[in-house]
């Protein structure tokens, strides 16, 4: 069996020297059609069984308003991306001894008024994110539909980023970032490297 290889639209080095220079990277067009198709279709076919991400152990957060799906092995079609992540992590490690170790996942549904407020994924080191990634899965997106990453780069430079389809975006976990207000659907998978094994 041939050993999984990353997409040619994911450039590993300039990945790296993103990731090195500014704290995040974007990978546009970082997949075939063909999947593309398929990851959308399962997503909309789970969207019944997403829950209210603001809910966590029966305590409500008042800083987002989206649903969620965690990623699992059942899930054939999104699992791909985790392991692309995965792959991606050892190509990390190399580079900068992050000892990425796990990738945990799910699947994201910003409704239309729906957002999450100015957070980090891990804050002071408190857990074991160390990349976040957020890849955009619906297959229209205009200018005027809201729900863009914004993000303070590691220089503290403010980035604002379209959540274009078939968009990427790979940040360090202990930035600040946000997602404004979504005024139309918004589907993405969000995944963390982790040097840790994730618990759900």
């Amino acid at each position: 069996m041939d050993a999984i290889q990353l997409p040619k639209s994911w450039s590993v080095d300039r990945i790296l020297d993103d990731l090195d220079q500014h704290g995040f990277s974007i990978v546009d067009d970082a997949y075939e059609t063909e999947y593309i198709v398929d990851l959308i279709a399962e997503c909309t076919h789970n969207l019944a069984r997403f829950r209210d991400a603001a809910i966590q152990n029966g305590i409500v957060s008042n800083i987002r308003s989206d649903h969620i799906l965690w990623l699992n092995p059942d899930l054939k079609v999104s699992n791909q991306h985790v392991q692309m992540l995965e792959i991606l992590g050892q190509a990390l490690n190399r580079a900068f001894y992050l000892g990425i170790k796990d990738v945990e996942a799910h699947f994201a549904c910003y409704n239309a008024g729906e957002f999450y407020a100015l957070h980090k994924d891990n804050p002071q080191g408190k857990n074991g994110r160390m990349i976040s990634s957020v890849y955009y899965l619906h297959d229209e997106w205009q200018a005027d539909w809201g729900g863009e990453l914004r993000l303070q780069d590691k220089n503290g430079a403010w980035h604002v980023l379209a959540p274009k389809p078939n968009r990427m975006a790979l940040f360090q976990s202990d930035l600040l970032h946000e997602v404004l207000l979504a005024k139309h659907q918004r589907l993405s998978i969000t995944a963390w490297l982790r040097s840790d094994s994730g618990i759900i």
